[in-house]
């Protein structure tokens, strides 16, 4: 005999069933694009855009983030302020700091002395772009980008400073930019993620910031939409290969049964994640034949290689991975995120930041040419920067060849280059001290925004309801910065 309770839950179990079983299969149909499978499955063909958000023409097809984890130096690497040399051990003026927040680590400080950099700049190209000679070969295609020296954020420390970069928010839990963007865009391959992350460690770095899978989650988007980590080895996704004895074949047939009985499964409680996992299975047996042959370089030319540095054939190194960044754009991927860890340098900054640029200068540069000449940088939006800057004051010791930096979300340097971005242009003004922005300051929002628009989305257009209201990556802020575009 049911109780009068058993009777109420049962109904109400039967009534979500029955509401949520058509949205289940939606999602399904709209999760399996190319894969195989017919449409008598629950299954339509073709490119998909799974956010029904009204697109206009897109200036990029793909983007390809190149994460330098940690907060590089702007003084040292873009933002040359020579007036700086004559103010060495100088106390940083009251006037200039205005009572703004600094962190833990530099609050008890009895002085915060002033370190110019001890690096030369030099103006390059036609643009004549000021660059630090620990960046030559950024420097030689500099006319090909748009630096902005004016970035500001709202987060002063590692972890919210990162996560607000990657979602728009400081709060853990909010989809990633490029689950946004898989989202908003759908997916140009069905073989590949149409969202890839891979990691990188500096030479020498023992320990570095963590990075957690989340910032580059799909968090309350369906999950289809999270990024794919690449692992820093010779295999760069787990468990993609048939155990022995299984062959193709086999694991077709598995699959298919198990399919079978999540689309029984999802007909009968609607949950849009057994979508998920059904096009997440389809798309890892598809990736079995294609990551293989994506990560072998062997048909790349010697003159390619060579451009991105002595690096590119080390699986996992920040070369490597911009090369593989390229194969997967060529190949239909739509978001890219490289995350290079290692630019917190707090102490001894001028041999740390040395051997950062040793690592990345080389490959980004590389990264940017392969693109140009193989006529996919006009629509592939290369963007290179990290989480906040650092002060112009020095943390700790201070010598005229030693010296180290604490965090600053006051002003920083950011560079984009391809897919609609002006180019030869330097964007923004900062004051004397290298500390606060004088003209034509750029949020973590604006970015965001523009990306998206150069994608061809409006970021306030790109919503997703849950719990009550409709999220977007911008939140409620954010402007377009038309005049970095082309």
């Amino acid at each position: 005999m049911h109780s009068m309770n058993d009777l109420i839950n049962l109904s109400r179990r039967r009534f979500l069933t029955r509401g949520t079983s058509g949205v289940g299969v939606a999602a399904l149909a709209s999760l399996f694009a190319d894969s195989g499978c017919s449409a008598a499955d629950g299954v339509v063909r073709g490119a998909l855009n799974p956010s029904g958000v009204a697109r206009f023409v897109p200036a990029a097809k793909r983007v390809i983030y190149l994460f330098q984890s940690g907060g590089p130096s702007q003084m040292d690497l873009f933002d040359y302020k020579p007036a700086m040399q004559s103010r060495f051990n100088q106390e940083l003026p009251e006037r200039v700091r205005k009572g703004q927040r600094i962190t833990t680590m530099t609050s008890r400080q009895k002085r915060f002395p002033i370190a110019p950099s001890m690096f030369r700049f030099q103006q390059h190209g036609e643009s004549g772009a000021w660059l630090s000679e620990l960046l030559p070969h950024t420097a030689a295609v500099s006319d090909q980008i748009c630096f902005v020296k004016t970035m500001v954020t709202q987060a002063i420390n590692h972890d919210p400073a990162v996560t607000y970069f990657q979602t728009g928010s400081q709060i853990a839990g909010r989809p990633s930019i490029g689950a946004w963007a898989s989202y908003g865009l759908g997916t140009e391959n069905s073989d590949l993620p149409a969202f890839v992350a891979m990691t990188s460690r500096g030479s020498g770095l023992k320990n570095g910031q963590p990075l957690y899978d989340r910032l580059w989650g799909s968090g309350f988007l369906p999950t289809t939409h999270q990024g794919v980590k690449f692992r820093s080895a010779d295999d760069p996704v787990l468990y993609l290969n048939n155990p022995p004895g299984v062959s193709r074949d086999v694991k077709r047939a598995v699959l298919d049964d198990v399919a079978a009985l999540n689309r029984k499964r999802l007909e009968s409680v609607g949950d849009p994640e057994i979508a998920t996992r059904i096009a997440q299975y389809e798309l890892a047996f598809r990736m079995q034949a294609s990551i293989p042959e994506l990560a072998d370089f062997s048909d790349e030319p010697q003159h390619v290689l060579e451009q991105y540095g002595p690096d590119v054939k080390k699986p996992g190194t920040y070369a490597s991975n911009c090369l593989l960044a390229r194969r997967l754009c060529e190949r239909g991927v739509r978001f890219v995120q490289l995350f290079h860890m290692g630019w917190d340098q707090h102490g001894n900054l001028p041999k740390a930041i040395r051997g950062q640029c040793r690592d990345t200068d080389q490959a980004s540069a590389g990264l940017l040419r392969d693109l140009r000449q193989r006529g996919l940088l006009e629509d592939t939006l290369i963007v290179w920067g990290g989480e906040f800057g650092r002060t112009t004051y020095c943390q700790g010791g201070l010598s005229p060849t030693n010296y180290g930096r604490d965090h600053h979300p006051r002003c920083f340097s950011i560079w984009m280059a391809g897919g609609g971005v002006r180019q030869g242009m330097s964007w923004g003004k900062t004051d004397d001290y290298c500390y606060n922005v004088d003209a034509d300051p750029v949020s973590v929002h604006d970015l965001h925004a523009t990306i998206l628009h150069l994608l061809g989305i409006d970021h306030r257009q790109l919503t997703f309801r849950f719990q009550g209201r409709d999220h977007r990556l911008t939140d409620v802020h954010g402007e377009v910065m038309h005049q970095l575009l082309a």
